[in-house]
């Protein structure tokens, strides 16, 4: 199995994956979506193959950290899906340490995401309001979690977050 960013072509499959993965096509269209905005990162969206099949899919997207007029930038992780059959062989855990250390070297250093309080710690996120970030609806303690990906990138980082426009057709 490989690592690799999306290419032309591979949308349909993508779609296959969260649909799957999800039980609906919701997080399937949400991918859609996103690509047609800035927020969206090409590098960073990433997919599992294996055998010339797209087995998983894991997404990257540029966000906001709103504090008054300081704005930070940060990114969110969402959606991670892998086809049913395969889940549990840590094929959507090796999308995230990839894309992780891809968003590492590219020069960012704050993701952001909405998940599995249990699951997303051995990825070495945290719950993000001690850390003063904000969702936008509350109740979502413990699952919203923040991650820095380098010492010090959340140094100041504070606010309410800002999701790409799609994340709130979910």
């Amino acid at each position: 199995m490989i690592v690799r960013p999306e290419r032309d072509g591979d949308q349909a499959e993508i779609f296959a994956v969260h649909a799957a993965a999800f039980g609906q096509p919701a997080e399937a269209r949400l991918v859609d979506a996103l690509r047609s905005t800035p927020e969206w990162i090409p590098e960073l969206s990433l997919v599992a193959e294996d055998d010339g099949v797209i087995v998983g899919h894991v997404l990257f997207t540029r966000m906001r950290v709103r504090d008054g007029k300081a704005v930070h930038d940060a990114l969110a992780l969402a959606p991670v899906g892998v086809r049913p059959h395969l889940q549990n062989r840590s094929i959507g855990s090796q999308l995230i340490r990839e894309g992780l250390e891809r968003a590492r070297r590219a020069g960012h250093g704050v993701v952001i995401l909405l998940g599995h309080p249990t699951y997303y710690p051995r990825f070495g996120f945290v719950p993000a309001g001690p850390h003063g970030i904000v969702y936008t609806e509350p109740g979502h303690e413990p699952a919203f979690m923040v991650a820095e990906l380098w010492p010090g990138a959340l140094a100041g980082v504070r606010g309410v977050v800002e999701y790409a426009t799609p994340f709130s057709q979910l």
